[in-house]
């Protein structure tokens, strides 16, 4: 037995601990959940948790119904929000086939799958993600639509608000699961919050995502109100991005940094930034998987719609941050179209994939747009070669679709399934008949 596991059996029986929750991701980013009893633990590290995989979103075909949950010790924690009743601790899972290989549609082999081709040439890869969502009053939607906690906006200290006390409360509990938080405040549209995770390798921090919805989630309801990371849950408010923050490490050196270049970025961080330009657009369907998400990159609030990088400039796809001196370690770019409701482990594989192709290709990075993109007329745009990103979920999934990129980082039964899953969300959305319609036609057709 090794060491993590005896401390994870040993903490169990030292807290008095319950309940196990087993934790995985089904394709489309749900998190699934079983509990099992402490005295089943050791069996589920030694066997596995045996389970019917079709019965999971893109999981396994019907005939190959049969899946193990094999926990992952580095994992273990207990959960702050059962209290001390009862304790429940969570840890994730592999998703293994019966013959202990690794599930080729588990969410989470995938990205092991991209970190381990970056691996294989010295890179290991970290992030750092600014995840925004919605305090509403109510899950419940009126007439007028979603009700916000507060009227508050950008970096409002509001005395006393709900939102003040919600992250303190959230914070508090994402630390007591070793979660890490660099910031939080409040973010430009009524009732919308902003918390940043400091930086972790990708597989922990995608986990860390996965565990910040379910904190946030459960914070919420314990305060009476309701938490939603829809991407744009308001026409007229800002959407809710997660902008996140990457660099590739050799070793303890910063691949990105190069004192004596432009901007300080490496020709592996040029390389990187090209790759992730040129595939943004077969990547969106993945990075921003609802039909809603496009009405946030379209909706303005300084959601990025056009694939361009610049230094500095919010109004570009890859924002490159001031450096700040003498720290050559925190060199690193921002991506900024994902949303808060992208499953982590593909959207990470995919923009860990496109920079590393734009590495291994050692592609070109175009020159970077000083000017705000959005008050470019179209033939300007045009003329500086710069090239919107999809405009809706139908437009996303026709890039997927020729990308050859996606196809071999997710692998068929993963690639197959979101574009099917796709399909399917456009053509239920399609076939609707919506508000706007019938407010600006019914009577006057």
């Amino acid at each position: 037995m090794d060491k993590q596991t005896d401390f994870v059996l040993r903490t169990i029986e030292e807290r008095g601990v319950k309940f196990v929750r087993l934790w995985f991701t089904d394709v489309a980013g749900t998190l699934k959940s079983v509990a099992i009893a402490p005295a089943e633990v050791e069996g589920a590290f030694a066997e596995g948790l045996g389970f019917d995989g079709s019965a999971i979103e893109g999981l396994a075909r019907t005939y190959e119904a049969d899946m193990l949950a094999v926990p992952d010790p580095s994992t273990f924690q207990i959960l702050p929000w059962r209290g001390e009743i009862d304790p429940t601790a969570r840890m994730f899972c592999d998703i293994q086939t019966p013959d202990g290989q690794p599930a080729a549609a588990d969410p989470r082999n995938v990205l092991r799958r991209a970190l381990a081709k970056a691996s294989d040439k010295g890179f290991s890869f970290y992030i750092h993600p600014e995840i925004e969502f919605y305090l509403l009053k109510s899950s419940q939607i009126g007439p007028e639509g979603p009700i916000p906690v507060d009227k508050a906006g950008y970096f409002d200290n509001v005395p006393g608000g709900t939102a003040h006390d919600f992250r303190r409360k959230a914070v508090t509990m994402l630390e007591q699961l070793g979660i890490s938080v660099e910031f939080s405040h409040h973010e430009g549209g009524p009732g919308q919050n902003e918390i940043d995770l400091r930086y972790a390798d990708a597989l922990t921090m995608a986990d860390n995502i996965m565990t910040f919805r379910t904190v946030i989630k459960e914070v919420a309801i314990e305060q009476g109100v309701y938490a939603t990371f829809m991407p744009k849950p308001f026409t007229e408010h800002p959407g809710s991005g997660m902008h996140t923050h990457m660099s590739l490490f050799e070793g303890d050196t910063n691949a990105f940094f190069d004192p004596s270049s432009q901007y300080h970025l490496s020709k592996t961080a040029r390389h990187f930034i090209a790759g992730l330009l040129r595939h943004a657009s077969e990547i969106t369907a993945v990075t921003n998987q609802y039909v809603n998400s496009y009405k946030r990159l379209w909706g303005g609030g300084e959601a990025p719609s056009f694939v361009c990088w610049g230094h500095n400039n919010r109004s570009a796809l890859i924002r490159v941050p001031l450096y700040k001196p003498n720290k050559g370690g925190s060199s690193r770019i921002e991506y900024r179209a994902i949303d808060s409701a992208a499953n982590p482990y593909l959207a990470y594989a995919l923009i860990l994939s496109a920079g590393l192709k734009g590495i291994e290709e050692e592609y070109e990075l175009p020159a970077e747009t000083e000017d705000n993109v959005w008050d470019l007329s179209e033939s300007e745009r045009r003329a500086m070669g710069i090239q919107p990103l999809p405009t809706s979920l139908e437009h996303a999934i026709r890039k997927l679709e020729e990308s050859e990129l996606a196809a071999e980082t997710l692998g068929e039964e993963v690639y197959s399934y979101v574009l099917a899953n796709k399909r399917r969300e456009w053509a239920e959305y399609r076939a609707q008949v919506t508000p706007f319609e019938l407010k600006q036609n019914f009577e006057v057709l």
